[in-house]
């Protein structure tokens, strides 16, 4: 099962000018941030409607952490984002930092679970006994990435359908619609194709390319990939970015047959994209994927 939070979550600060609800057990904290959520049926003081649970405990941290990885290979599985061998997602070890979990190499997403993850250091070198292999071809980008960004903690790479699809352009996503503004900001394209990455230099450009505050990259001739301060706000990235470029070939698809394209205006793009584009947002956007991928494996991801 999954360990509770309750003995580790910190307490929202005393000065808060939002009065919070009672914690239930494993519940995140209160914030002061972001959206707030009325209880219309008793009318009760505000809580944070978007939040991130936040640990003292270290070891607590990574135990949750990993079952929150499990989760989103399961979700991938779900999605049909599995291709074989490919795909990757990495995580920043809470405890010592300069560790990483990353899924092993060839076992099917839709059977992972969070015991199965391999800890490796940043050559790819396992640091605990383990049956399983890594590829060292997917670790070089999520390596690189890591060093190049310790305000990322997770890193997440498919061969998923409608990526690989809207690569081949090497452009971004346009502004179409209410979730396209999830990437008004944050977005950046590598404009190049270096083949299967095993030189570091190619992680490094690929690095670069992300940039100093991007978290979602389109690889042209390759796919998407994105990041995250926590492996749920990648993961969601992942999703609504895949969903995004689907939108995009759609839309392309009608325009080349003489339907004009109605884009979103500038000020309205940047204020959806602050709306819904917060770590904390893309947090709770996860959660329903993670609480039925739990549910659908009867509780083995957490194992």
């Amino acid at each position: 099962m999954a360990p509770s939070a309750t003995t580790t979550l910190t307490t929202a600060p005393a000065s808060s000018a939002i009065t919070a609800q009672p914690l239930k057990a494993g519940a995140p904290k209160p914030s002061t941030s972001g959206v707030l959520n009325w209880n219309v049926s008793n009318g009760a003081a505000p809580s944070a409607l978007h939040v991130i649970p936040t640990f003292t405990d270290k070891h607590a941290e990574r135990a949750w952490a990993k079952q929150h990885m499990a989760a989103a290979f399961r979700t991938f599985a779900r999605l049909d984002y599995a291709d074989g061998a490919s795909g990757h997602v990495s995580l920043r070890d809470p405890v010592d930092p300069e560790l990483f979990w990353i899924n092993p190499y060839a076992k099917h997403f839709a059977t992972i679970k969070a015991s199965d993850l391999v800890l490796v250091d940043h050559e790819g070198i396992p640091q605990e006994p383990t049956k399983y292999k890594v590829n060292a071809a997917g670790f070089i980008i999520h390596s690189s990435i890591h060093r190049a960004r310790p305000d990322i903690n997770a890193v997440c790479h498919m061969h998923s359908r409608y990526g690989k699809a809207w690569s081949t352009f090497g452009r971004g996503i346009e502004m179409l619609n209410q979730d396209s503004c999830m990437f008004y900001r944050g977005l950046g394209v590598y404009e190049g194709f270096g083949g299967i990455v095993f030189a570091q230099e190619e992680g490094q450009r690929i690095a670069e390319a992300l940039g100093d505050t991007n978290l979602n990259l389109i690889l042209q001739n390759h796919g998407i990939l994105t990041a995250g301060s926590t492996v749920d706000e990648a993961a969601a990235h992942f999703i609504a970015l895949e969903r995004a470029c689907e939108v995009q070939i759609l839309a392309e698809a009608a325009a080349a047959n003489g339907i004009p394209k109605k884009y979103v205006g500038e000020e309205e793009a940047e204020y959806t994209y602050k709306c819904s584009g917060t770590p904390a947002c893309m947090f709770m956007q996860f959660a329903p994927e993670y609480d039925l991928s739990v549910e659908l494996s009867g509780g083995k991801l957490l194992e």
